[in-house]
């Protein structure tokens, strides 16, 4: 599949980075030429770094990758790291350690984290971070920070680069090219594994399929499963989490293969528990999955609530400036469909700034004529019809908020920001749709990422890292700053550097 968007960063010709004829030039085996030491399914934020570090330490490495370039999420990422006892933090007199970021983790987690998981990214986040300063990232002049819209570190030790994932990958990206070139790594460029080869319980090999559609099985010791989460594929969201995929806003090869294959050859999915809707954007449509159009700005620390917000039912289910973000998108999952409608009338929309990121006025009033999320009418009832909201439910609700206004009391969530009632017609109604861009299910592994039965013991050979052990193990219940892509990378580097086996 080509992906004309990603082109102008990074794209490589398989044939340019083969090792072919070369290897057996140095008279190996043809069998043993056809033997890599690590296949990597996937060239994103793990797999670049297992593949560079696993190169260096002279492993015979194939990277299997099913877009036209490397660099995976790294493309649509905001690319937010966080590491306890950085050189960046040492340089500003912050006094950090790995037990501290843990500490963290497991606070706002409410321990509904994998420890192991946690554990082992922690202690090693700080030298990739390293890593990835000493060769040029720049964090933003007032990085580190102790958080970003949830739930805050007690630390400062969270940041990332002005071009977010780009950021990363202008960094990762020479490096891997360089060791490439030393003839150790095969890559592999729109080519899709399909399947993990065994034999006597233990992963040996891919078999893959390239754009032609010509199928290839590739022998390796070891095996790395790097290849992302399952956000793009609407049959895998709805059986791993039991909700449909809503909203398709993430990166396009995000469809599970790595977690499919995995579970074929014995492996087992968890942390479905730990689902957390992200408060999600405006979509373009009502098609499942739709695409984002617009962010509403629900952050009450950037702008301060003018609106309201209720279900389906009409009834306000939040306290809309409650600085929490993390408590709102709780409250979220509590309502149908993971969604909300932001309701104002036409006073609001005179007095107040707009409230949808990077829109002008002009723009939300255009959107009420063409946009099918935005609705407008006269009447609070007619509103509610056209917006498919409970009439009743919507008509008591905006008759007690005005009712809070007038006495400056919000009996039912105790809200103080509360300049204007909504009772000047034309009436306004916008929906709403939560969502979560990484994957939350993911790969049951132990604390050397090999990837294990749901007995706990090891499929021979093989190994996951980055977004395919899901949010729901690095996160919880709950968002983290930094605590995907870090571990990510952190995984990958651990995993070509020490983990997984060479042959001497």
């Amino acid at each position: 599949m080509t992906l004309p968007f990603l082109r102008r960063q990074f794209l490589l010709g398989a044939s340019s980075l083969t090792v072919g004829a070369s290897i057996l030039a140095r008279g190996l085996s043809a069998a043993e030429a056809n033997t890599y030491d690590m296949i990597i399914v996937g060239g994103g934020t793990s797999g670049l770094p297992a593949a560079t570090f696993a190169s260096q330490r002279g492993a015979r490495v194939l990277v299997l990758e099913v877009a036209d370039v490397v660099g995976g999420t790294l493309y649509l990422s905001t690319g937010q790291m966080s590491a306890a006892g950085t050189k960046l933090q040492k340089s500003l007199g912050i006094v950090d350690t790995p037990q501290k970021h843990f500490d963290d983790v497991m606070r706002i987690s409410r321990g509904t984290v994998d420890q192991d998981l946690v554990r082992l990214d922690v202690e090693n986040a700080a030298d990739t971070f390293d890593w990835l300063t000493d060769n040029g990232l720049k964090p933003l002049p007032d990085h580190p920070i102790k958080g970003f819209g949830h739930e805050f570190y007690y630390e400062r030790r969270y940041a990332w680069g002005p071009q977010g994932g780009l950021s990363i990958l202008d960094v990762v990206k020479p490096i891997f090219e360089a060791e490439a070139k030393k003839g150790k790594i095969t890559l592999k460029l729109e080519t899709r594994a399909r399947e993990l080869l065994m034999r006597d319980g233990k992963v040996i090999g891919v078999r893959a399929e390239d754009s032609a559609g010509k199928t290839t099985d590739y022998l390796g010791r070891n095996v790395v499963l790097a290849s992302g989460g399952y956000q793009m594929n609407p049959a895998l969201v709805q059986e791993l989490l039991g909700y449909p995929q809503h909203a398709a806003p993430a990166y396009p090869m995000s469809r599970g293969d790595g977690l499919q294959m995995a579970l074929a050859a014995g492996g087992y999915a968890r942390g479905k528990q730990n689902y957390l809707t992200g408060i999600g954007r405006v979509l373009a449509s009502d098609d499942e999955p739709s695409v984002p159009l617009v962010q509403f700005n629900v952050y009450p620390e950037r702008r301060k609530p003018w609106e309201i917000y209720v279900n389906a039912h009409g009834k306000r289910w939040v306290r809309e400036d409650d600085e929490g973000i993390d408590q709102r998108e709780r409250e979220l999952m509590k309502q149908p469909d993971l969604r909300f409608w932001i309701v104002f009338d036409q006073a609001i929309f005179d007095a107040a700034s707009s409230g949808f990121i990077d829109w002008s006025k002009e723009q939300v009033a255009k959107a009420f004529t063409k946009e099918a999320m935005f609705k407008k009418a006269n009447t609070i009832r007619e509103l509610a019809v056209a917006a498919g909201v409970d009439p009743a439910g919507l008509e008591a609700t905006i008759a007690a908020y005005n009712k809070a206004v007038a006495t400056k009391k919000d009996p039912d969530f105790g809200r103080e920001h509360m300049p204007l009632p909504i009772a000047k017609p034309p009436f306004y109604i916008v929906r709403q749709q939560g969502y979560n861009v990484t994957s939350c299910v993911g790969i049951g592994v132990d604390k050397s990422l090999r990837v294990t039965r749901k007995d706990g013991s090891a499929i021979a050979g093989l190994y996951a890292s980055g977004e395919i052990l899901g949010s729901g193990q690095l996160m919880g219940n709950a968002t983290e700053g930094g605590m995907m892509v870090t571990p990510a990378l952190t995984f990958g580097r651990l995993l070509g550097q020490r983990i997984v086996p060479v042959k001497a």
